[in-house]
């Protein structure tokens, strides 16, 4: 079977041979303008009408005048530009698959998270700007700040494969740990809750890490109602998607000292504007999305696909299918 593979991905040279050696009996189709990153959606290409499989950010209109298509790979784990009830029953409909690229973001972005983690109960931002002399009041004060991670709660809202790694991450501090699932599946590892216990667990948790993706039903998830049921002093970490938070709600909740510090590698816009309140915040830091970043990252996207190329042509389960 040979299939007509639309590829939206920008790769340095070897990365590409590595593609076009792994596709061989295929034909790839690269667009006349591609896209900007992992991150960007592609614009309409007149090539995509003709193609069976598209890897990278496929436009959604593209797809709706594409009758040939079967398979969607999407080159990030995030989908948000395709998860809405529209698409859905587009995708439903013409029994169009849909994997994104979990797998590939899983490690980084757990790492990502345990640094900051890491970074909070180490105190190390005000340690770094520090030259206090040993044993001055200012000196005692900062080590008397460091808090041990074990024997504290984090809640964990999102709990697909970056959650499932950094549990295990999380292993050796001897942590209490729970996820939050709308719908658990139960094979998570962890005690899970559903809404309704959402804010007794939310007032109990130490440490808060949305890793929740985009779509209508979490967008401003967090707002001024959620924050203020938050434990009072408890941090919050955002990898998931900067629009799931409501962002002048959070700076109040850092302003006010309701929580004792913010670590976020997404915001909405990104990035912020300069005069934004977060920026002003002593306790908030902020990483400019890359969080799922890594040495060699095209070729780990290449490799996953190049996978699930493998199940797609001999009729098997795709990995991290969401649709």
């Amino acid at each position: 079977m040979s299939l007509r593979i639309f590829v939206d991905l920008v790769a340095p040279p070897d990365t590409l041979q590595l593609l076009r050696e792994g596709t061989t009996g295929h034909k790839l189709v690269f667009p006349l303008k591609p896209a900007a990153s992992v991150l960007s959606k592609g614009g309409p290409d007149p090539q995509f009408a003709t193609v069976d499989v598209a890897f990278g950010q496929p436009d959604t209109q593209a797809v709706s005048g594409a009758s040939r298509l079967r398979w969607i790979h999407v080159s990030s784990a995030g989908i948000t530009r395709y998860d809405t009830p529209t698409f859905r029953a587009l995708a439903q409909a013409r029994n169009l698959a849909v994997s994104n690229s979990s797998s590939v973001y899983a490690e980084p972005c757990a790492l990502h998270v345990l640094s900051f983690m890491l970074a909070q109960a180490r105190m190390l931002p005000a340690a770094l700007k520090s030259r206090v002399a040993n044993g001055a009041p200012d000196w005692q004060a900062l080590r008397h700040a460091c808090v041990p991670l074990g024997g504290q709660t984090v809640l964990i809202l999102g709990y697909g494969a970056i959650g499932k790694r950094l549990v295990e991450l999380l292993r050796p501090f001897d942590m209490k740990i729970m996820a939050f699932r709308r719908k658990p599946r139960g094979d998570e590892g962890v005690p899970v809750i559903g809404e309704t216990q959402l804010p007794r667990q939310l007032g109990a948790a130490d440490h808060v890490i949305n890793i929740l993706p985009e779509s209508p039903g979490t967008r401003h998830f967090f707002g001024a109602a959620r924050f203020a049921a938050i434990k009072p002093g408890a941090v919050f970490y955002n990898i998931g998607r900067g629009a799931t938070v409501e962002q002048d709600a959070l700076a109040q909740a850092l302003h006010s000292g309701q929580l004792r510090a913010a670590w976020l590698d997404v915001a909405d816009p990104e990035p912020l504007p300069e005069d934004h309140p977060l920026w002003a915040e002593p306790n908030c830091f902020i990483t400019p999305h890359i969080a799922g970043g890594h040495l060699d990252e095209a070729m780990s996207l290449v490799r996953h696909f190049l996978e699930n190329l493998e199940r797609f042509v001999h009729d098997r389960p795709l990995k991290d299918r969401v649709m």
